[in-house]
């Protein structure tokens, strides 16, 4: 044989994906929802989103340049991290508290814990509870796009809204959670791109859905009125702090639905997705361990 074969090491598999091409797929994913926040809150949510953004990349450049570390703003990621924050916040949000968010999104969750695949938890989600503990008055001011006065989100309320201004986010909320609609769009294209798998959101969803019905509460409240379809489809559907296996996906789906459930029907805050998704982010490494199926053969090393 003239030819020899060439022999490298795994994985033999490769894939066009890279980082920078799953981020900006969820970026395109994202901005329908973004602008049209910026549409029904006005200029000021324009100024959050441009805001978190714009801090997030400047964190991790300048972060990097300190420690001398190879630039990584390039991979998109910091900007992924900014737009979700900004979408997470109430256009009333003072700009000095977004900006915040970020620095602590970047420099305390991500680049503190090694960075990029590193971090233990979403980091935009884990810094908008941050700012939510400390700064909860703040946090909590939403504003009415229809009538534009400060009001509460349709789950702290009881004001009587219709299905359709809940799917079609004409209520109050934050800048990005507001229109399902728009979410469930980009959901769909990451689902078609295979850049997340369904399973989580829709146990997620599924799970908070039949609790409510069971608990005899508002079922369209509890799916539209509140941070579940953003949180269920683009936070906790991490690559990095969620299960790789499939059941494992399913446990996290259905936990974050339970807690969340929780949360809202017992807790004091009328909202409990970005708890519900953080504590569950806290016990990925241990659904890992347990969902991972054994290689074929393998046989348990004995104890001594």
């Amino acid at each position: 044989m003239s030819k020899l074969l060439k022999v490298t090491s795994s994985p033999h598999i490769r894939h066009e994906d890279s980082t920078r091409g799953i981020m900006l797929d969820v970026i395109i994913a994202l901005l329908p929802a973004a602008i049209y926040g910026c549409i029904l809150f006005g200029l000021r949510a324009a100024i959050i989103l441009v805001v978190t953004v714009a801090t997030a990349v400047a964190s991790e450049a300048i972060w990097n340049l300190a420690l001398k570390k190879p630039q990584t703003i390039g991979d998109c990621s910091a900007i992924l991290t900014g737009l979700l924050l900004g979408m997470n916040l109430s256009s009333q949000t003072p700009v000095w508290i977004a900006a915040i968010g970020s620095v602590v999104a970047i420099i305390v969750v991500k680049q503190m814990f090694g960075g990029l695949g590193f971090n233990f938890a979403n980091p935009a989600m884990t810094a908008r509870i941050v700012l939510l503990v400390s700064f909860a008055g703040q946090m909590s001011n939403y504003v009415s796009p229809i009538d534009a006065v400060t009001t509460a989100t349709p789950l702290a309320n009881n004001t009587p809204i219709t299905l359709k201004e809940l799917f079609f986010g004409m209520h109050s909320g934050a800048i990005g959670e507001t229109s399902s609609f728009l979410l469930i769009i980009g959901g769909l294209y990451l689902m078609l791109r295979r850049v997340i798998k369904p399973i989580i959101p829709v146990a997620f969803i599924g799970t908070v859905a039949i609790a409510t019905l069971i608990a005899g509460g508002d079922l369209k409240l509890a799916i539209f009125g509140g941070g579940l379809m953003l949180g269920a489809i683009f936070m906790a559907t991490d690559y990095v702090t969620t299960p790789t296996t499939d059941l494992g996906k399913l446990v996290f789906g259905i936990g974050c639905g339970l807690i969340t459930f929780v949360i809202r029907q017992f807790g004091a805050l009328p909202e409990g997705v970005s708890y519900a998704i953080l504590l569950m982010n806290i016990l990925t490494p241990h659904i890992n361990r347990l969902t991972l199926s054994k290689p074929f053969g393998a046989k348990e090393v004995a104890k001594s």
